[in-house]
């Protein structure tokens, strides 16, 4: 049988071959016999695809020249931000790629975005262009705030990652002194922060006092756990040995005083119909003497007002525009070129540091971060290949 993974590999090379060969072709200036790169339009080539516009530039002038100074003064935050959030996801990686090692690549580590696959469609597409039109427009309105030129804004698509980018100058950017370098930087994570507690605040108390919990919802399974073959993503818990179960802190609570070897009687809601199930628990991976039932649960809301059809897919597009933003603004904070936060590191290095130590030091810091990378990825994309 051929893999999931496969055939989305399959489809991603049969779409770039096409892409590059009718987008793929570039000028070449006849006298450096170079190709030249377009200053606006569509540019491809092998697994990367830009479009530029200068466009929004005019618009990023209009929001920087409101207020220099609290651009300055937000960016300024950024850069602690940034650093606090480099030391904590560096922290993260590390302690999952250690669970990752100790349970032979059933920890999860970072999880991939593919809205359709990994996050549902819709509400990860939404996620997704909120987190890049916050994430650089941030960085281009405090680069001009700087008085740092732009030269284009635009979109990315690297392999299935998709982008948006705002395109200083790189070399007035060099020149620059490092506080503004780092306010650069750092503005775009800022930005997704910024996001995410403004979304969480209105889900606090404009969604949530509209909704009640209706059970624990199957969002994941956990491949040869118990719930493999009894349950099935999207199954909804209401109910566990007769007990009801109505929100996560039911569920967690009930699972807490379960053992290894016990048989559950689960009622489930699959599809609007409730069906009753029988699952044996086996033992927790990481809490020895305790059941495990293998999912990744998640609260499952309803509405206490009606209007389910408005109600459920504000809040649903609400929690993904916050949980990408706190996911992916914190990952952007990673210690590794091209990352936001290995260019921070970077130009810290270089200015303190004379080049025989910093240059080890980019490259330790570079060899560990794609070691810690590669072993949180790795359940991903085993579980991606089924």
């Amino acid at each position: 049988m051929v893999s999931t993974l496969a055939v989305i590999l399959a489809g991603i090379a049969i779409f770039w071959a096409v892409l590059y060969a009718l987008f793929g072709r570039k000028e070449i200036d006849p006298e450096t016999g170079e190709p030249i790169e377009k200053e606006e339009g569509l540019s491809v080539d092998m697994f990367i695809a830009m479009w530029r516009t200068k466009r929004l530039l005019g618009f990023i002038d209009r929001v920087s020249r409101v207020n220099p100074r609290f651009w300055k003064v937000y960016a300024d935050i950024g850069i602690a931000l940034g650093y606090m959030g480099m030391v904590y996801v560096f922290y993260a990686l590390a302690k999952t790629a250690m669970q990752t090692l100790q349970t032979k690549g059933q920890q999860a580590g970072v999880q991939l975005v593919i809205p359709g696959v990994t996050v549902p469609l819709w509400y990860g597409l939404i996620g997704l262009v909120v987190v890049m039109v916050v994430h650089e427009l941030s960085h281009g309105t405090v680069a001009r705030a700087d008085k740092l030129p732009l030269k284009s804004v635009g979109l990315v698509l690297l392999a299935v990652i998709p982008g948006a980018f705002v395109e200083p100058d790189e070399e007035e950017l060099a020149k620059a002194p490092l506080r503004s370098r780092l306010r650069v930087y750092g503005a775009g994570s800022m930005a997704n922060i910024t996001t995410a507690i403004i979304t969480a605040l209105i889900i606090a108390y404009a969604i949530n006092p509209l909704l009640i919990p209706a059970g624990v919802e199957v969002k994941g399974i956990v491949p040869g756990s118990p719930a493999e073959k009894v349950l099935q993503k999207g199954d909804v818990i209401v109910g566990i040995n007769g007990q009801e179960i109505k929100t996560m802190e039911d569920f967690m609570e009930f699972m807490d005083k379960t053992k290894p070897g016990e048989t559950l009687e689960l009622d489930v809601l699959r599809n609007g119909e409730k069906l009753s199930l029988k699952l044996t628990l086996a033992e927790h991976p990481e809490r020895p003497g305790k059941g495990f039932i293998g999912i990744q649960p998640a609260q499952h809301v309803e509405s206490k007002v009606g209007s389910e059809k408005i109600i459920l897919p504000v809040f649903f597009a609400l929690y993904w525009i916050y949980l990408l933003n706190v996911g992916i603004g914190l990952m952007n904070l990673f210690p590794l070129v091209p990352l936001d936060g290995g260019r921070m590191l970077d130009d810290v290095l270089k200015e303190y540091l004379p080049e025989n130590i910093a240059r080890p030091l980019r490259y330790t810091t570079i060899g560990v971060g794609l070691l810690l990378l590669a072993l949180n990825l790795w359940p991903a994309l085993m579980n991606l290949a089924g």
